[in-house]
């Protein structure tokens, strides 16, 4: 990949901010809030850092005692940036204001591992498919999917990704041959570290089980020799799971009495509770209505706002087909299914209402990753055999995906009432001058000036997806690939068009979003006040 496209890509992580301290962001604050209370108090109740640092939302209380109600993994993990932040700040109880910690533990603990993701999304999608299409599909996946808006957030959505990632990564190379039998320690650990991070990440840990077995058993080799190398695999990969298991059924002894009990089950407010409750752990029948609406909403549906992930769907049967001469390529297949069955099954069984205020359907955030090599599959189909409008169409849905998941990740907090995230509420605000808030501002520069480049950058790559997926290399007319390209780009912002209803929700959402703005037009915005002052 070229570097100037990885700088551009690494400049649009590290330099949007897209964070607004008046919406007090429960999901991220009640996470930092235990950290402060670990780092201030020494203690995992967070009373005291209520008193002392202001109310936040997504709380559980046990025996008067207030706890995050997340998984605490992000919670512990961003102690040590806290610690450090506060030396900084001058070592006493205030002094670490609330932007500056939102900015560091997003850039240490979500922004840049996605972009160390990034590199070995390339690396596996490079041994099945051309560069061209390594580097599209990559890019695509950093800024046209959740995983560009969950990175910009503190919350552990994309954390979740990123440690699913780590251990299929680590499986898939000890599979290939490429890492002895200890990389399975590694696969474990990353295992036992998504649990950690979120519940919800078992089911994807679940599919990584059954693919490392299937690529245990399918080895060419005598049976006993296959059983006892999975034992081996299996007790290497318990072992780095276990310190993040323990960890967490410790954590759960410690604040809710018991090691398998959850923070879930102590929701402060009574309004979520019933969300939990019924099925396992809230997870009951599946709902069409919650399926449609999970992968198809206007508001936050996964194929509206990145419409190339459809391409997984043919590529899986590509992947199918190709399966039949590789084990390889079989078991990928039965990876790639399970954990979208899983996840659907998930979509589909919970309260649809319950991923409110956010970009897209943020418990999919797992899923993406085992997309990306059936789409790649079939982008790489469509390259080989001369179907110009067909590959047109299918660069044109990865360049679509960038500009719509991208605008709407520069807002990334997305009232519920809002019609289409889009055309109803990002490009309404981007065009009022309600730029997304980049770090460019906390050096003086003001808005608009200062998240242009964000805006300029983020089309720029989305062009040069398009042209590196039709590019002249693969012998097809330029005029086929383009037609098809902007028939297909067409279709989709027209469909964009035709369901944003501009009505009294929409514009009421962009005054009150305009109200909590933190980078607002032409003034300046101090990163760290006095908290003295």
């Amino acid at each position: 990949m070229p570097r100037v496209v990885w700088a551009v890509l690494v400049a649009l992580y590290v330099l949007a901010f897209p964070y607004h301290p008046g919406l007090r962001s429960p999901n991220e604050l009640c996470r930092l809030w235990q950290t402060r209370a670990l780092v201030e108090y020494g203690t995992l109740e967070i009373n005291q850092a209520l008193q002392d640092y202001g109310y936040v939302g997504d709380l559980s209380v046990k025996d008067g005692k207030y706890y995050s109600s997340k998984a605490p993994l992000l919670s512990f993990a961003a102690v040590p940036i806290y610690a450090a932040l506060r030396v900084v700040g001058g070592g006493f109880r205030y002094a670490v204001p609330e932007v500056p910690l939102v900015f560091f533990t997003r850039l240490f603990l979500t922004v840049l591992p996605t972009l160390l993701m990034l590199w070995g999304v390339r690396r596996f999608l490079r041994t099945y498919v051309t560069p061209g299409v390594a580097d599209a599909v990559t890019v695509t996946y950093g800024l046209g999917s959740l995983a560009y808006s969950y990175s910009l957030l503190f919350m552990s959505h994309q954390t979740t990704a990123v440690l699913l990632f780590g251990s299929f990564y680590a499986l898939w190379r000890c599979a290939r041959g490429e890492w002895r039998e200890r990389g399975y320690l590694v696969a474990g650990a990353y295992a036992g570290a998504t649990v950690a991070a979120e519940y919800t990440g078992a089911m994807a840990v679940l599919a990584l089980v059954l693919y490392a077995v299937l690529t245990v058993l399918w080895r060419q080799e005598p049976m006993r020799e296959r059983l006892v190398r999975l034992g081996r695999a299996a007790g290497l990969a318990t072992l780095g799971a276990l310190p993040f298991v323990v960890g967490l059924m410790l954590y759960h002894q410690a604040a809710f009495g018991h090691p398998l009990e959850s923070g879930y089950k102590h929701l402060n407010d009574a309004a979520y509770q019933p969300w939990h409750l019924g099925g396992f752990l809230g997870i009951r029948y599946p709902d069409p209505r919650a399926f449609f609406l999970s992968y198809f909403s206007p508001l936050r549906g996964l194929f509206t706002l990145s419409p190339f992930l459809l391409l997984a769907l043919p590529g899986l049967v590509l992947l199918r087909r190709e399966g039949r001469a590789s084990v390889e390529s079989r078991a990928l297949f039965w990876l790639s299914a399970a954990v979208l069955a899983g996840y659907t099954y998930f979509t589909s069984s919970f309260t649809y209402e319950s991923w409110g205020w956010t970009t897209g359907p943020r418990h999919l955030t797992g899923l993406v990753p085992f997309l990306l090599l059936p789409a790649g599959l079939l982008l790489e189909r469509l390259r080989a055999g001369q179907r110009g409008w067909l590959l047109g169409a299918a660069a044109a849905a990865c360049m679509v995906s960038i500009v719509i998941t991208g605008a709407a990740t520069f807002i990334n907090y997305v009232p519920d009432d809002v019609s289409n995230a889009f055309l109803g509420l990002a490009v309404p605000l981007l065009k009022s001058g309600y730029l997304p808030p980049t770090v460019l501002s906390f050096w003086g520069i003001s808005q608009p000036v200062a998240g242009l480049p964000l805006l300029v950058g983020l089309l720029a790559m989305a062009g040069w997806v398009f042209l590196r997926l039709g590019a002249a290399e693969v012998g097809i007319p330029a005029p086929t690939v383009l037609f098809g390209g902007m028939l297909t780009a067409a279709l989709l912002l027209a469909l964009q068009g035709a369901t944003t209803k501009h009505h009294a929700q929409d514009q009421a959402a962009v005054r009150f979003l305009q109200s909590q703005w933190l980078t607002p037009p032409r003034r300046a915005v101090p990163f760290w006040p006095d908290p003295r002052t």
